[in-house]
Parts: structure tokens; C-alpha cells; sequence
């Protein structure tokens, strides 16, 4: 396809052929003693061969509570052992893991576990200002017809839950060499939710085959071997933690490190410093707030040599900061989706400044981009269109929505992402914008239709338009236009107060204007990016 926007990556490496838990049993009795897992904030180190136990006791709870091979296993809860430990232990029985935002309330929690059949909810009491557990009661039971039981994380019992003492069983040999030895590499082992233009959140499944290559390609990009420490403050429940971060040290040897139970700037500078990180992972915001603080000036950060910047567009002078003043010499830019398990192209730890900087690197191994336009076809080399991906890493689909997933994946296998990308001659891509209409807030991708369709859900709004505006801090944040019902009393705090505590707080609008029509086509249509250039010069002649 010489001439045209086409890149495969290479195939000299094979692919992983086996199942997570059978990789963890590897990777225990190569590192036996290596270090596995710190987690600062609980105090707790753990070799390799420690972790693979823990998890056989957790796998052997989950199998005394009935839980099957592909039953759904929710997950609640902020970066932790325990999270990581029902991560490896329902990968070890066949069961799919179901990663749940700990940021979700409660519509968006009791949405998720209705839409996947969750039959066991792993949680988290509270984090932050949320009260796991007032929300989980204030569902009820007869809301959650799929769910038969809920643990609770912590040596504490609460009324009406499963304490965390329940899966500490002594392992069963017999009934974990029988769970696993019917797995397969192709069965689907991890939901996560994807929001969606329906205004329903998606449930992106994947295989023990997508995403532990995914990590060990990953690792192997970033050149990460048992020697190195990898500062994981990006969140568990997404691909960039537990695939990126905690399966690629289970591909390489390399420790995990959870800084804190979120991201801290501060926490993240004194793991680096205690622990001897020789990666760091975050998206811009988070390396922007890290060099940032003020402890970096006296925090001794020389063990860092690379890491992954992914989420959001790097600013390049971002990225020189990075390399210069963290040292993090060999950070590489990723992107992907997590409907590809995550990462399609990286870039690698010797390119040119200028293509680290600049683009988001090259096709990974044993993988396709294209770039098409309007028509399917692939564009001639430098031209703007459609970024598409094609390999091991693609999903299986959106979970029990067919109709999705034949919109998103082609008749040939291509995940069609919605993003505006070029290829050059060389196969670096550039990302240049995105067809979707999507937000993108600090790494976090939010859907305006999810949105506006809660809005609605307001006695006194009569329509709403959501876009994405310029922030100095997020890259975009959420603004919300809304027209309100004829003779209905309506103030922005009246939306806020709607939005807060019911939604994810990065998905609550930080602009809020109350108008009495859109910007339109001839056809009816909003013209969304012409209310972003309005909002935005508003807010310019504002802060000017």
C-alpha cells in the first residue's frame, strides 16, 4: 500500500498464548522474591510469589461465594492491593472483571451493574465524598435483581455486606487447577465502561488475550525489565492502570507502585524519591501539577527514566519539561482506546524529540492503522482523516449491544475511533482532532448526549446543548447551554445543583449559560462549534 496512509507493526515478537492467571504462576516462580506491589498508602510490600498466594486465597473466596466461570465481578473503588488482588483472582477463576469509576453516584452505579448482570460487587466503603455504601443501600436490593452479594474492602463489618474476611479463604488446589484449566486466552475477562452518544455508558469487553499483550508490548516499548519500579497514579479502573501499569509489570517483572489512593502530586514526588521509580505514568494534567509543586525542587527524582504520557494532546512544552526537568529521558507518548485494549501506537524511547513530542508514535506489534476518509478508503500519505486499528488488541464488543458494535467495528476486523488523524511516510501518526462529540477533560473522555440527557431529567430544563470548551489546567471542560421551560424560574446553580452528587464530578458542567435559543443550521441542527467559539470569547473578554 506504498503511497497510502497504512502502517502494520511488527510480528517478530509472537503474541502471549495463555490466560492472566497462568501468567501471574509464571511470573511468581521467575521473581519469586522480586517486588511486586507497593502500596504506600496501606503500607504493604509484596514480593511476586506473596502475590500470587494472596490471590489464590481471593480466587478460592470467590469461588466459596458460587462465582462461575464468565459471571460478572464488579470492582468500586479507588487504586489499592485489594483492587489488584480481585483483578488477578477473577482473571484466575474465569470470571469478568468489571471496572466501576469510583467517581460514579448513583445513577451511573446502578446503571452499570444492571446493564452487565454484575453477581458480585467488590467495594470500597467511601472515597473522598462519596459514600459507597449509602448509595449501594439507597439502590436497595430489588434494583439490583442480578446481585447476590457485596464485599466490602476492610478489616470493618457493615450491616447487610460481606466483609473483606470472606474471600480470605485458604487456597483450593483442586478447585483452582479445575477453574483454570478450563480457560481459555479468547474469553472475555474484563468489562470497562465507555460513555457513549446514546447517553448510556458502553461496556467494552475484553479477552486475557487483548489486554496481557497489550501490556507486555507496552513493557517491552518502555524497555521494562525486574529492575524497574513503575509509579502507577493514573486510576486502576481504566486501561492505563491496570493494563499499561499493573499488566505490564506482570509482562516484565517490574514492580507496581500506587502512590496514593488517587492522584496527589505530592504523593506521587515522594514514591518517586522512597521508592526509586525508574517510570511514572499520568495524562498532562498530572505531569503539568507534579512539575508543578513545589516539593519537586528538593525531591530527588534522578531514578526516573521513562514512562507514558497518554489521555489528552501532550503540550510539546509540557513534554520538554518532562524529559528535562523529571529526567524521565525515555518517556514515550501512547494512544489507543479502551476499546483497544488500550494502546495502538507509542512512541518508542529513541525517537526524535521532534516525533516524541509531536506525534503519538508508530502502529504497535501486531497491529493496523489506516487512515480513511468519508468513503472507507484509505487516504494517500498526509492526509486528514478517520484513524482506524486492527489486530489482537481490538474488543470482543460492547457488552450485550450488537447494534454498537457493528457501528464502531467494520466487516474486516477495523475499530473506527472517531478521532481525525495523518500518517507520514514513515508511519508516525498525528492526531488532529476528533469526528466524535466528545469532551476530553484531563484524560477523562465524557460524552455530551450522556449528559444532556440527565439534564433533561430536570422538571424546568426544556433542551440542552453540552460541548467542550479550551482550559488552561483540563485542556477541555464540560459547558452546559440550556434553555429552560416557558415561565419556569431557572438559574445555573439550579443545574449544578441538579448535576452534583448525582453525576461524576468531572462530568458536572464547569460553565453553565442559560439562554434562550442555540446556534443552528438551516436545518435545525446545533451548531456546537460555533457556541464554543461563542463560549469562549465570552469567557476570554472575561478574563481579560
Amino acid at each position: 500500500m506504498a503511497g497510502l496512509s497504512y502502517a502494520q507493526g511488527p510480528t517478530s515478537v509472537p503474541l502471549l498464548e495463555t490466560t492472566i492467571g497462568t501468567a501471574l504462576r509464571l511470573g511468581a516462580a521467575r521473581w519469586g522474591d522480586g517486588l511486586a506491589l507497593v502500596s504506600r498508602h496501606q503500607g504493604l510490600r509484596w514480593t511476586w510469589a506473596e502475590l500470587d498466594a494472596a490471590v489464590d486465597r481471593i480466587a478460592t473466596g470467590l469461588l466459596a461465594l458460587g462465582v462461575l466461570r464468565g459471571e460478572r465481578v464488579g470492582i468500586w473503588a479507588p487504586n489499592c492491593a485489594e483492587w489488584t488482588l480481585i483483578q488477578f483472582a477473577t482473571a484466575r477463576i474465569g470470571a469478568i472483571l468489571v471496572t466501576i469509576n469510583p467517581a460514579y453516584r448513583v445513577n451511573e452505579v446502578e446503571y452499570a451493574l444492571n446493564k452487565v448482570g454484575c453477581s458480585v460487587l467488590v467495594t470500597a466503603v467511601r472515597f473522598k465524598t462519596s459514600d459507597y455504601l449509602a448509595m449501594l443501600r439507597e439502590i436497595g436490593p430489588d434494583r439490583l435483581p442480578h446481585l447476590r452479594g457485596i464485599v466490602t474492602i476492610g478489616a470493618e463489618a457493615h450491616e447487610g455486606f460481606l466483609p473483606w474476611a470472606t474471600l480470605e479463604q485458604e487456597a483450593d488446589r483442586g478447585a483452582l487447577d479445575a477453574a483454570e484449566a478450563a480457560l481459555n486466552p479468547d474469553d472475555p475477562i474484563n468489562i470497562q465502561f465507555t460513555s457513549g452518544t446514546t447517553g448510556f455508558p458502553k461496556g467494552a469487553t475484553l479477552t486475557h488475550r487483548n489486554i496481557l499483550n497489550n501490556g507486555y508490548y507496552t513493557a517491552q516499548t518502555i524497555a521494562l525489565t525486574p529492575a524497574d519500579r513503575i509509579c502507577i497514579p493514573v486510576p486502576l479502573y481504566h486501561c492505563f492502570g491496570m493494563v499499561l501499569g499493573n499488566l505490564a509489570a506482570l509482562a516484565s517483572g517490574a514492580a507496581m507502585v500506587y502512590p496514593a489512593e488517587a492522584f496527589d502530586p505530592a504523593a506521587v514526588l515522594q514514591a518517586v524519591e522512597a521508592e526509586g521509580c525508574t517510570a511514572l505514568y499520568g495524562v498532562p494534567t498530572m505531569f503539568i501539577a507534579v512539575l508543578g509543586h513545589p516539593a519537586l525542587e528538593t525531591t530527588a527524582v534522578s531514578t526516573l527514566r521513562t514512562g507514558i504520557m497518554a489521555g489528552s494532546p501532550c503540550p510539546v512544552t509540557v513534554m520538554r519539561e518532562v524529559i528535562g526537568r523529571l529526567g524521565m529521558r525515555e518517556v514515550t507518548i501512547g494512544y489507543g482506546m479502551t476499546e483497544t485494549s488500550p494502546l495502538t501506537t507509542q512512541t518508542a524511547t529513541d525517537d526524535p524529540l521532534e516525533e516524541r513530542v509531536g506525534t503519538v508514535g508508530r502502529v504497535h506489534p501486531h497491529a493496523e492503522a489506516k487512515i480513511v476518509g468519508p468513503d472507507g478508503q484509505t487516504l494517500p500519505i498526509g492526509e486528514q482523516g478517520e484513524y482506524c486499528s486492527r489486530g489482537y488488541a481490538v474488543m470482543l464488543g460492547y457488552w450485550d449491544d450488537p447494534d454498537k458494535t457493528a457501528e464502531a467495528i467494520d466487516a474486516e476486523g477495523w475499530m473506527h475511533s472517531g478521532d481525525l488523524a495523518t500518517m507520514d511516510a514513515k508511519g508516525y501518526v498525528r492526531i488532529t482532532g476528533r469526528i466524535k462529540d466528545m469532551i476530553i477533560r484531563g484524560g477523562e473522555n465524557i460524552y455530551p448526549r450522556e449528559i444532556e440527557e440527565f439534564l433533561l431529567t430536570h422538571p424546568h430544563i426544556a433542551d440542552a446543548q453540552v460541548f467542550g470548551v479550551s482550559d488552561a489546567k483540563y485542556g477541555e471542560e464540560v459547558c452546559a447551554w440550556v434553555i429552560a421551560r416557558a415561565d419556569a424560574a431557572l438559574g445555573a446553580k439550579d443545574v449544578l445543583d441538579h448535576c452534583r452528587g448525582r453525576i461524576a464530578h468531572y462530568k458536572v458542567p464547569r460553565h453553565v449559560r442559560i439562554v434562550e435559543s442555540f446556534a443552528m443550521t438551516v436545518t435545525g441542527k446545533a451548531q456546537k462549534f460555533e457556541m464554543r467559539r461563542m463560549m469562549e470569547a465570552q469567557l476570554q473578554a472575561t478574563a481579560d
